[in-house]
């Protein structure tokens, strides 16, 4: 708050200064110097002008219909009091003309229309026609201000011969009336903005659209060669130089012309960046998942409009994320990260209800093993099986939810379209006992790893919290295919009556052969059930 009242103090100065001299005429001392006068104008210009062109530039690369217009309104202020420095007597003309002596309000009033068109609907929802006509305007622009000098060189009408002041007062003085209006509603706009996002650019507009105002003021009521009138001078001069200071604070921060302006853009402009930054570091990073090169992306993004320090930005995200996604990928199913990145809406809580076969495995005789040997060899037998069952896993289409120390839980019909869940469920069960059976013969003592299905409905998506979430089958068929686990033997799959009946139905089952082990009894169950084993054909 105490910035905003510094600000305001500094801007109502110069006004104070011009109503001390307007009351007390004798302040109000002459002073004639035509080559001060014309190189501190034509320099001033010259600068504006070119940055109002690089504006215009970084406004053409984003397509932001407001930095289009608030670039014109300073190359309309700029330009036109450029034309007026060659109004300075001895420099074109022995005499100054009617259009070397207006030009400077007339170029302030088309500024202030530019500016307040910057922040009214032309500029945002209803911008397709500043876009679309963007080079034609910066042509009328420049046109129509060639035009003016070549008319007023040539000395002809309207706009040859001096001006009388009283024919100038009245006009001009109309024109500073409505050119302070739209300054204000334009000043006030983008202090809005600088209040959103804080931005050195954005005051600095808010500070010379004020002080562009006060420079409209002090033509109107100014008296030439004298201090008051040299004020509008420097107003100005000072307006642009705060722009220029600004946009180099911004660009020495983030070394982008395009970037340096970004607190004004419009909200769809910085959507629209947004989202190019998102395809351009996703096509960085699945180059650099396929472990091809990144440089016909890089040269692409040049292209574009990237500068060298947004390249390398993107560049280093796309690496940040490749890493990230490497260190948390295997606590994820391979599944279920390939179809989060293809559809994110699939983080959202909540599910849907289908039918799934549930996996259950775990070792046989873990406990009374671990209770006997030293904690780091445990783990080296649960590291050596899970690198054997993980593959076996992934190759049978299978969704790993969980490890829960000696047992893992795997979803088949969960994260993709599987009609064949019970066939792909039982193939893997068999091959986790088959394939490993052989690591286990190799170490005495080991345990064995049996294994539970069950196939039925459950409801399948996210359950958690917002910071901290899982993928999970919920439902009787998961609970069931855990209590089935507890029946079957080191070196078994046992199944669920639903998943024997899928695989018979399925002529592609018929390598794998079902035998009966009877009805029993599983707890949280109240009517016994049947049971089977599945052995491989």
């Amino acid at each position: 708050m105490r910035q905003w009242w510094l600000l305001a103090a500094a801007l109502v100065l110069p006004l104070l200064g011009l109503g001390l001299l307007l009351a007390r005429p004798q302040l109000d001392v002459p002073w004639e110097h035509h080559p001060s006068h014309f190189w501190l104008v034509l320099g001033t210009a010259l600068v504006s002008v070119a940055l109002a062109f690089l504006t215009n530039e970084a406004a053409n690369r984003r397509a932001d219909a407001r930095l289009v217009l608030i670039s014109l309104a300073f190359l309309a202020a700029a330009g036109f009091l450029g034309l007026h420095a060659l109004a300075t007597p001895g420099v074109l003309l022995p005499e100054p003309n009617a259009g070397f002596v207006i030009a400077t309000p007339v170029g302030l009033m088309v500024a202030s229309v530019l500016a307040a068109a910057s922040v009214s609907p032309v500029a945002g929802p209803r911008a397709g026609f500043v876009l679309r006509h963007r080079m034609a305007l910066r042509h009328a622009l420049v046109g129509l201000m060639l035009a003016w000098a070549a008319i007023s060189v040539l000395r002809l009408p309207p706009l040859n011969g001096p001006l009388p002041p009283e024919e100038a007062n009245g006009p001009v003085a109309i024109l500073a009336l409505g050119a302070v209006a739209l300054y204000g509603a334009a000043a006030w706009r983008y202090a809005r903005v600088y209040a959103r996002r804080a931005s050195r650019v954005a005051l600095a507009i808010v500070a010379a659209l004020v002080l562009l105002a006060e420079a409209m003021v002090a033509v109107a009521l100014s008296r030439n060669w004298h201090l008051s009138w040299w004020e509008w001078h420097v107003l100005m001069t000072t307006a642009f130089a705060l722009i220029a200071l600004g946009v180099r604070s911004e660009y020495g921060r983030t070394h982008s012309l395009a970037a340096t302006f970004g607190a004004i853009y419009q909200e769809a402009t910085l959507a629209r960046i947004n989202r190019w930054h998102a395809r351009a570091v996703a096509d960085l990073v699945a180059a650099q998942a396929r472990d091809e090169s990144t440089d016909d992306v890089l040269a692409d993004l040049r292209r574009d409009g990237a500068s060298a320090d947004e390249v390398q930005l993107l560049a280093n995200a796309a690496q940040e994320i490749r890493r990230v996604d490497e260190l948390f990928r295997p606590y994820l199913p391979q599944q279920l990260a390939g179809r989060l990145r293809r559809d994110p809406e699939l983080a959202r809580l909540g599910g849907v209800e289908r039918p799934v076969t549930v996996l259950f495995a775990d070792l046989a005789g873990f406990t009374t093993f671990s209770e006997t040997r030293p904690p780091a060899e445990v783990l080296g037998m649960l590291n050596a099986y899970w690198a054997a069952v993980v593959p076996i896993i992934d190759r049978a289409g299978g969704s790993i939810e969980h490890f829960a120390g000696d047992g893992i839980l795997v979803m088949f019909n969960t994260v993709t379209e599987q009609p064949d869940h019970a066939l792909r469920a039982a193939r893997c069960a068999l091959a986790i006992v088959r394939e490993t059976g052989p690591l286990a013969a190799d170490h005495a003592g080991w345990p064995r790893f049996r294994v539970g299905l069950n196939t039925g409905a459950a409801l399948v998506g996210n359950v958690g919290a917002a910071g901290r979430r899982s993928f999970a089958a919920i439902g009787d068929t998961t609970n069931l295919a855990s209590r089935l686990l507890a029946a079957g033997e080191p070196g078994q799959v046992v199944a669920g009556a639903a998943t024997r009946e899928a695989l018979a139905a399925n002529s592609e089952a018929a390598g794998i052969s079902a035998t009966s082990l009877g009805v029993s009894r599983v707890k949280g169950k109240r009517d016994p059930i049947e049971i089977w084993r599945l052995d491989a054909g």
